[in-house]
């Protein structure tokens, strides 16, 4: 068993951590540049990161909306090391719960091929393909936040 914890970036040490996380992870071994790793939404998405207890970032997810009812996924990621322990699941059930506090009453995300299993477990269903800036395939999916 292992420690950890969810909470959002607060200081400016934490948010560049959190940051470079994504990169490392997401960006980085596709060669694409810091620069590709934000996007104009930052500043008003909702942001979780997971921390080990050695305050390293292992874990990273953040939504947005995309319309007042709709929000979306972005930026998931675990650290190898960290996969299938439960540390994505509680980031998703965590951004889900902040997004139907905030009237969204259905999620939407575009998955890697690697990560369709796990979204297809936590209830999200495949709706098609997503041509990604990353140049790898993906596929929209989606979730009703409505019990």
């Amino acid at each position: 068993m292992f420690n950890y914890f969810i909470k959002s970036p607060e200081t400016e040490k934490e948010w560049e951590e959190y940051l470079l996380f994504r990169w490392e992870i997401l960006r980085k071994p596709l060669g694409m540049s810091k620069e590709s790793l934000e996007d104009s939404l930052e500043d008003s998405s909702f942001h979780l990161m997971g921390i080990d207890d050695e305050n390293r970032v292992i874990a990273s997810g953040r939504i947005h909306f995309n319309e007042s009812d709709e929000a979306q996924i972005r930026y998931m990621a675990v650290k190898d090391s960290f996969k299938r322990k439960g540390v994505g699941s509680e980031i998703v059930a965590k951004l889900e719960k902040y997004a139907i506090s905030k009237g969204a009453k259905i999620m939407v995300l575009n998955a890697r091929e690697n990560a369709l299993s796990f979204y297809l477990s936590l209830g999200y269903q495949e709706k098609g393909p997503y041509q990604s800036d990353t140049g790898i395939p993906h596929s929209k999916m989606e979730k009703s936040l409505i019990s």
